[in-house]
């Protein structure tokens, strides 16, 4: 009788400690952005995934800075096993680091190729959305809004623009890289010293910037060109005050996507998720959620996206040079724009990447240059109903 009590005593135990452990891998830990949570995407989406598997999805944001610092800190010892956000104004840093996991999902099919050769043709990050960069400001207010960047340096918009830290903000990092686009390597630096009078603040996040000009504290704000589609969509009259400028018609699309941590605990779950980010039926909230365009090319859109104005050309640098100097270009905009330095100065400091101390000419670049984005991405921007954003 003892020995019966006994085993049934160690069976107890051993089911007790089986049940703690499956409670405990049953949970996916997911790094994204605050704006995930806070426009809805994530309550819209993650409990469908959730019941589907009967786990529990862990979500904890940050800017998107944050995360990929965290993320590279955390590389020996993952705590995440989903990282969903990263654009390709970071993805050449966390791939070449070797923080994810190559994955390549089975229902990839529903991904536009360009998409994936601009946000990573390795499959280290999947796009899930995509968006351009604009300068928000409210109709109601301003009838003749800028239209270039040389526009944007007039003496009327002193003190006007808010904008995002590139060190932190994936926008940020993305208006960075649309003026270098424009202006070249090193003239954006000649840009953004004319720009600085022109700034009101310079925010951590899109969210933080969004609520400040959301107050009207500043009337210019660089945001995303589906804001109109927003604000139309939560409208009683379904119209929109809020009006957005592609400056000198140009674009940097923001491709934003989902990935593995390498070495995570719930590998095989996580290799489920990206499948999800992928379906219709999280793709279809993207939209209207997160208002970015979805990557699946099956979903159709809002009516609303009929407020979103059209570009004509992307001037996103390629992926490869971005990891090649976005150390560089970053260490240069704070010695700018924290440090005061000037362009000159910065120049002579980097001689042995410019080899000259010759100013070059401050003028955009772009009308010289073919768009990066090449003529199959063009065609299928073109064929969208009316193009695309995110938050």
């Amino acid at each position: 009788m003892k020995k019966i009590l006994a085993l049934l005593a160690v069976s107890l135990i051993l089911f007790t400690s089986e049940s703690v452990l499956a409670t405990s891998t049953k949970e996916l830990v997911v790094y994204t952005y605050p704006s995930f949570v806070s426009w809805g995407l994530a309550n819209a989406t993650i409990p469908l995934f959730e019941k589907e598997y009967g786990i529990k999805v862990k979500i904890i944001t940050m800017s998107t800075g944050k995360m990929v610092n965290r993320l590279i800190l955390e590389k020996d010892h993952p705590y995440a096993d989903v990282v969903i956000g990263i654009d390709n104004g970071y993805a050449s840093k966390l791939i070449e680091t070797g923080v994810l996991e190559q994955y390549k999902p089975p229902n990839i099919n529903v991904v536009p190729d360009w998409l994936i050769r601009t946000l990573d043709p390795t499959y280290h990050l999947i796009p899930f959305d995509y968006g351009a960069i604009a300068i928000d400001y409210n109709k109601t207010k301003i009838k003749t809004p800028s239209k270039t960047f040389e526009d944007l340096l007039n003496p009327r918009w002193r003190k006007s623009l808010i904008l995002e830290d590139p060190r932190t903000s994936s926008t940020g990092m993305s208006f960075l890289l649309w003026t270098i686009g424009v202006f070249g390597d090193p003239g954006w630096l000649y840009y953004w010293q004319k720009l600085k009078p022109q700034i009101y603040a310079i925010v951590e996040s899109w969210d933080a910037g969004w609520e400040m000009w959301s107050r009207g504290e500043a009337p210019l704000f660089v945001s995303y060109v589906t804001d109109p589609a927003y604000d139309a969509y939560y409208s009683k009259t379904h119209s929109t005050t809020i009006g957005v400028v592609l400056l000198n018609n140009t674009a940097y699309v923001q491709v934003e996507g989902v990935g593995i941590v390498k070495g995570c605990k719930h590998e095989a779950l996580a290799k489920k998720f990206v499948q999800f980010v992928l379906s219709r039926e999280f793709q279809e909230k993207v939209p209207v959620y997160n208002w970015m365009f979805p990557a699946n090319s099956e979903v159709k859109l809002p009516k609303v996206y009929s407020y979103v104005p059209k570009w004509s050309k992307v001037v996103d640098p390629p992926s490869k040079k971005i990891y090649a100097n976005q150390k560089r270009w970053l260490q240069e905009w704070v010695e700018l724009m924290v440090q005061n330095k000037t362009p000159e100065q910065i120049i002579r400091e980097y001689k042995n990447v410019y080899g000259t101390t010759t100013p070059p000419s401050p003028t955009p670049t772009s009308s010289k240059k073919k768009g990066i984005c090449g003529p199959a991405a063009l065609l299928l921007l073109s064929l969208l109903p009316l193009l695309r954003k995110r938050l």
